[in-house]
This record gives C-alpha cells, structure tokens and sequence, in this order.
C-alpha cells in the first residue's frame, strides 16, 4: 500500500486514529530498542564511529536523567524521574484514547503518540536496563550476566548515541566570559526516543492552531 493510498484510508477511517497511534508507538519502540540493544552489545561507554565526516557520529554515552543527556537530582530525582515518567505515559496514554474516540485531527493524534512512544522508550532504559546488562565502562556490556545487572529496577540509566557536532571551534577572544572556550553546536547526545518526543512537540507547536481550533474543540 502507498503512502497516498495509506493517507486516503486514514481520513476514511479504514484504520482508525487510534490505530494508527498504536502502529506508530511499536514502530518507534522497536526501532529505538533495537537501535539501542545494538550499542549495549557492541559498543562500550565512550567509543565512537564518524557515519558522515566529523559532523555526525554514534557516541555511546549513558545518563541518568532527562532527554539529551540532562542530569536530574541524583539518586532521589532520578527515582522521581522515573515515578514521574510513569505517571506521564499512563496520563499519555489516556489522553490518545480520549482524542482517537473523538473528531481529534490526525496529526494532534500523531504527535502525542510520538511523545508517548519516545517516553516509553526511555522508562524501558531506565526501568529494565540496569537488571538485564553488566556495566559499559571499558568493555561492551554482557547481557543477563550471571553476577547480576549494574543495578535494581528504575535505576538503569538511558542509552543515546545520536551525535551531531555540526560546528566545533572556539569563541573569539573578545566574546565576554566565553572568550577562547571551545564551542561545539550540538552537543547533546542523543536516542530515537529523545527525537520522538521532540518532534511529537514540534508537531503541535507548529500546528496547534488548526489542532486546536473552536470546530476541533467543539466537536471532542
């Protein structure tokens, strides 16, 4: 079936909105578990590999905390994180099944699918990870090591690779505090659950006009 033809179905309600957000929740969990399952198994804390030129690479790094690599808090904040990520994704959750079960547009659906999937994502990292995988410091991880994972259920920490130091250089001498620091632009490492759920919120700042308009509103 064609991408035309699939869109077709879509607004004829061949396949329902909430369908739709069901295949694209599995489609991006399993292409972010893969992804991510590939660099446990391959690849240790640190090493990385240039995919084009020195402009985009996959760096294997872990975090505790939020999207591209922000730390929350410690111990105490990255079990509130996660508490607070299962909360979220079950709130998520609800609301795509309240939008598919009435006249939502199909990108509001779409968007907070892809929130709810990149969410998910990360929770799997978080919740699973550390039961299942030795640690990734020096030597590529082992999986259901005998000794046991590198830590207790919500305490695994999230795998990100995605890598895009579009711009290294250094601030001019004159610049003010910064002047002569190195600047990389983008330094954030991230995952495919990260992109997710930035695109997912792109999506809805972008269209939230025709999203949320009084005929839109009214009808739900």
């Amino acid at each position: 079936m064609g991408f035309y033809n699939s869109i077709i179905f879509f607004k004829q309600g061949v396949m329902t909105k909430g369908k739709w957000a069901v295949v694209i929740v599995v489609l991006i969990l399993i292409c972010d578990q893969i992804f991510k399952l590939w660099i446990k198994t391959n690849m240790f804390i640190g090493q990385e590999y240039n995919v084009f030129g020195d402009w985009f690479k996959i760096h294997f790094i872990e975090n505790n905390g939020m999207a591209f690599g922000f730390e929350f808090g410690g111990e105490f904040g990255k079990i509130t994180l996660s508490v607070f990520r299962i909360i979220a994704i079950s709130g998520i959750g609800y609301y795509i099944f309240y939008l598919s079960r009435r006249n939502a547009p199909a990108g509001l659906v779409i968007g907070i699918a892809m929130i709810f999937a990149g969410a998910a994502g990360n929770l799997i990292d978080s919740a699973f990870y550390g039961l299942v995988f030795s640690e990734s410091y020096g030597k590529v991880a082992a999986f259901m090591p005998e000794a046991g994972g590198y830590a207790g259920f919500l305490h695994g920490r999230v795998v990100d690779m995605l890598y895009f130091p579009i711009i290294d250089g250094y601030f001019p001498d004159w610049v003010p505090w910064r002047g002569g620091e190195r600047f990389i632009f983008f330094r954030p490492v991230f995952n495919i659950a990260d992109s997710s759920i930035t695109i997912g919120v792109l999506n809805i700042i972008l269209f939230q006009r025709s999203f949320f308009t009084k005929e839109n509103v009214d009808s739900e």
